[in-house]
């Protein structure tokens, strides 16, 4: 009987281990078709998940306090399983280079819990080599086992997207992988009880490593050239919105838009692939620029918001300066990697600190990591200048009465400065009322 046919049955477990924002819709995906056992090093977490609350706010409160998933912090539990996927977060170090202790600590976890039979995923970004290169020697030093006689391994990159409730992971097409045939179709089979958009085979581990970065790299380009263009765009007086509203209506157009390009994807999977470029002697040119572009638009935000303040007649290190939302993107409690806090660190050299509101963040979280304090909305006060950086619902929502109150008192309208990151307000309506309005 085959691996799968056992946990259909019920006689073998599946193991998750990292139980973020990619492991836990995992966790829970797989339980309504299997065992699972759900690990994280995160104790605190965990003591999350068995009092049914979601930190990550991915699948909910509801589902957490009802998914028969056995969560634990115990790693000698993983041996209870015999399908181990590995959900954990690859970063990068202050140099841009990756950071894989993560994946490595996860190995070692796996490996010294690993037992005859097994199949070990990987879902963690990479760049092509490190599932077999580096993964897979550190399993088999740790557990005295041989990859492909006494266990198997695949790579099936994650791609769920934090927030997005209508591309979910269930109707997401999954990319899988293995070190043999045997164990992709193996590992396909077992992804299929869950995944209704189906699987995509790939011939090996490294394509489908690369199809990951690349994927991620292809959008940062695309967004990496909007930003240019809105710099570019913002010397010559003209809307790059409404440049693009008129672009799109061509039936080729690719809907790309400027922005802050952050997260745990986008902003970081293009520096994998640069990487692994220069240790094979070739220097990036085209994804190098990219990031580079992508990565002083939090810059180039905060000294256009600078030239606001001035043209208004106000003195930037006397403003107060609000800025809406915090998390790198949209609806979605993640703070990693988020560029608004470029914005902040550059508007700090103008001897500037902003107040910040952001509904979707825990504010003692953000104040032990990062320093910053958040407020709500209806503490919001006396602003000389208020960004909208996060498309948040809580901020589409809100009405100019609103805002209006958020300004100080004494301004008039012509003084009441609003950066719109996002392209949120209407432009015609925001000049007919009077503010001074600049949107990237």
């Amino acid at each position: 009987m085959s691996l799968y046919e056992k946990i259909c049955n019920g006689e073998e477990k599946i193991a998750l281990i990292g139980l973020g924002y990619v492991g836990m819709p995992i966790a829970v995906a797989f339980a309504k078709k299997a065992k699972v056992i759900g690990f994280d090093i995160s104790k605190q977490k965990i003591g999350c998940y068995k009092n049914g609350i979601d930190p990550t706010e991915e699948v909910g409160n509801e589902i957490i306090m009802n998914t028969s998933v056995e969560f634990t912090s115990d790693d000698t539990r993983l041996k209870e399983a015999k399908f181990h996927i590995v959900a954990v977060p690859t970063p990068i170090n202050s140099d841009k280079t990756p950071n894989l202790s993560p994946v490595e600590g996860a190995s070692k976890i796996v490996g010294r819990n690993l037992t005859k039979g097994s199949i070990v995923v990987y879902e963690s970004t990479v760049y092509p080599g490190v599932t077999e290169d580096i993964c897979i020697p550190i399993l088999e030093k740790e557990s005295g086992l041989k990859c492909g006689r006494d266990f198997k391994v695949g790579y099936s990159p994650e791609r769920i997207n934090p927030g997005d409730k209508v591309h979910r992971l269930e109707n997401i097409t999954k990319i899988v992988s293995g070190v043999d045939q045997e164990a992709l179709e193996e590992i396909a089979l077992v992804y299929e009880l869950v995944i209704a958009a189906g699987v995509h085979r790939v011939s090996n581990i490294k394509t489908a490593e690369a199809a990951k970065v690349v994927e991620n790299s292809q959008r940062d380009i695309n967004i990496a050239f909007m930003n240019e263009l809105a710099m570019v765009f913002d010397r010559m007086n003209i809307d790059t919105q409404e440049v693009i509203q008129a672009m799109n209506t061509k039936w080729n157009a690719l809907g790309f838009t400027p922005g802050l390009v952050g997260g745990h994807c986008i902003g970081i999977d293009p520096y994998y692939f640069i990487y692994q470029a220069e240790k094979l002697g070739y220097h990036s040119q085209i994804i190098a620029a990219g990031r580079k572009i992508n990565d002083s638009i939090g810059g180039f935000i905060a000294d256009a918001t600078i030239k606001q303040l001035v043209l208004a007649g106000k003195a930037p290190k006397n403003s107060k300066i609000v800025i809406l939302g915090l998390t790198f993107k949209e609806n979605c409690p993640d703070t990693r990697n988020s560029k608004v806090k470029d914005i902040i660190t550059k508007l700090k050299e103008y001897e500037i600190s902003p107040i910040v509101v952001d509904p979707w963040v825990d504010p003692a979280v953000v104040k032990k990591e990062y320093n910053i304090d958040v407020i709500t909305l209806d503490e919001t006060e006396n602003a000389d200048c208020i960004i909208l950086a996060v498309a948040h619902n809580e901020f589409k929502k809100l009405t100019w009465k609103k805002l209006n109150t958020m300004y100080k008192k004494n301004l008039g309208i012509k003084e009441r400065i609003l950066i719109d990151i996002k392209g949120l307000r209407n432009r015609k309506e925001v000049d007919a009322l009077g503010y001074r309005y600049w949107r990237l």
